[in-house]
C-alpha cells in the first residue's frame, strides 16, 4: 500500500514509517523534524519565522499538494498537523480526503477531546489538567485550555474526528478520552520502537546510579519536569556518593540518545499513565523509567506479568521515594532493566505495531 504519514511527535511517524516500509510497504513521512527535534522526514516542511516565512511556508505547501494524492492511507498526528491556523487547515484536511483513500487521526498529544475531558469528566486521576478534583493552573495548562476551547481549533478537531475513518491513539490516556465520543472508530496502538539489534552488554546497576533526565525549558512546568529535577536534586544532595544525575536540555534527537546511552535511570512525564516515546526508547536499551506506569495501561496491553516502570504519583516526595529506593537496591533496578527490555520487545517493537496499526486502520471501510 501507499502510505503518507503527515506530521510528527516525538519519532513517532519516523518509527512507524520505518516498520512499514520493513513490511514492504511504500511510506512518505511529510514534517518539520518535530521543530528542534529534527527526527528524520521524506519531504521537509519547515515554516520559518516573520511574514515572508509564512508566505514561503504557504507557497511550498500548496506546490506539494498535488504529490500528496492516490494514497491508501493517510494519517495525521493532530488536528493541528501543518504550522497553520486552524481555519487554514480545514481545506487542506478536505483536499487529502478527497484525493486519498482511508483518512486517520493520531490521538497522540494535545488536542480539544484530550483538553475538554480532563477538565471536564475527569477519567483520570491525575493528568496535564488536573490533580484529583482541582484544575491545575499552571499557566501552560492555562493557555492549552484557553487555546482549545470554544475556538477553530475546538471546531477543527470535532470535524476532523467525526470525518475520519480511524482514530489511533498512542496512549491509554489518550484512548480513554476518545473512546466515550467515538467507540467504533478509536483503537489504541502502543508507540513504535526500533529495538536495539545489540543486547545491552551490562544490565548491572552502576554505582553511583546514573539518574538522566531530558529538559524542555518550555514545557518543564507542564509536563512535570520541574518536579522530577527538584527530586533528583534533593536525592543527590542527600546522597552524594551514590547518584550521578546527567541532564539533556532541549538538544537534537540525535544528541539526546547518545547523552541517554549508559544511564540506569530516566526521569520522564510525571502526569502520564503511560510511558512516552523518549520513556519507551530508554526502557528498550535497558534504562529503568521512573514515571507514568499506572496499572490501566498494563491492563489495555493485557500485560500481566511485567512491571518495569516505577510508577510515581504526581509529586516531589513519591519521585525521591522512588529514587532513594533505586539507590539502594541495585539488584531490583537490575531486575527492572531486564523487564524493561521484554517490555519493548513484547509491547513496542516497530514491526509488530506497525502490524497492529495495518490491522486497525483495515478494520474500516474507506470513506466514500
Amino acid at each position: 500500500m501507499r502510505i503518507l504519514l503527515l506530521g510528527e511527535y516525538s519519532n513517532v511517524h519516523a518509527t512507524l514509517a520505518e516498520g512499514l516500509k520493513s513490511l514492504g510497504h511504500e511510506v512518505t513521512v511529510l514534517s518539520n523534524g518535530d521543530f528542534w527535534k529534527d527526527y528524520p522526514r521524506d519531504i521537509n516542511l519547515v515554516r520559518r519565522p516573520g511574514k515572508w516565512g509564512g508566505i514561503r511556508y504557504m507557497t511550498r505547501l500548496y506546490s506539494l499538494l498535488p504529490r500528496l494524492r492516490g494514497y491508501d492511507i493517510v494519517q495525521i498526528i493532530n488536528p493541528m498537523f501543518l504550522e497553520l491556523k486552524a481555519h487554514r487547515i480545514l481545506p487542506v484536511y478536505n483536499y487529502l480526503r478527497r484525493h486519498n483513500g482511508r483518512m486517520v487521526m493520531g490521538a497522540f498529544g494535545m488536542d480539544y477531546y484530550w483538553v475538554s475531558e480532563c477538565v471536564n469528566r475527569r477519567p483520570l486521576r491525575y493528568s496535564d489538567f488536573n490533580i484529583g478534583d482541582m484544575l491545575r493552573t499552571d499557566a501552560d495548562a492555562l493557555r492549552e485550555r484557553a487555546d482549545w476551547t470554544g475556538t477553530d481549533k475546538e471546531r477543527l478537531n470535532r470535524y476532523i474526528a467525526e470525518d475520519c475513518d480511524k482514530i489511533i491513539a498512542g496512549l491509554y490516556e489518550y484512548w480513554v478520552c476518545y473512546r466515550p465520543h467515538f467507540p467504533a472508530k478509536t483503537t489504541y496502538v502502543p508507540f513504535p520502537i526500533v529495538v536495539p539489534q545489540t543486547a545491552e552488554t551490562s544490565l548491572s546497576a552502576h554505582h553511583p546510579l546514573r539518574v538522566f533526565i531530558g529538559i524542555n525549558r518550555a514545557r518543564s512546568t507542564y509536563k512535570g519536569t520541574d518536579i522530577m529535577l527538584r527530586a533528583a536534586e534533593r536525592v543527590l544532595a542527600a546522597h552524594p556518593g551514590d547518584m550521578q544525575l546527567l541532564k539533556a536540555e532541549s538538544v537534537p534527537f540525535a544528541q539526546y540518545q547518545t547523552m541517554m546511552d549508559g544511564s540506569d535511570v530516566i526521569l520522564d512525564q510525571l502526569y502520564s499513565y503511560t510511558p512516552s516515546m523518549n520513556s519507551l526508547l530508554a526502557m528498550s536499551k535497558g534504562i529503568v523509567c521512573v514515571g507514568g506506569g499506572e496499572e490501566e495501561h498494563y491492563q489495555l496491553l493485557n500485560e500481566r506479568e511485567l512491571r518495569p516502570i516505577v510508577n510515581v504519583e504526581p509529586t516531589e516526595e513519591s519521585v525521591v521515594k522512588a529514587l532513594e529506593w533505586l539507590t539502594a537496591h541495585p539488584d531490583d533496578v537490575a531486575r527492572l532493566k531486564r523487564e524493561s527490555i521484554a517490555y519493548i520487545h513484547r509491547h513496542h517493537d516497530h514491526l509488530k505495531v506497525a502490524r497492529q496499526w495495518l490491522t486497525a486502520v483495515d478494520e474500516t471501510p474507506p470513506h466514500q
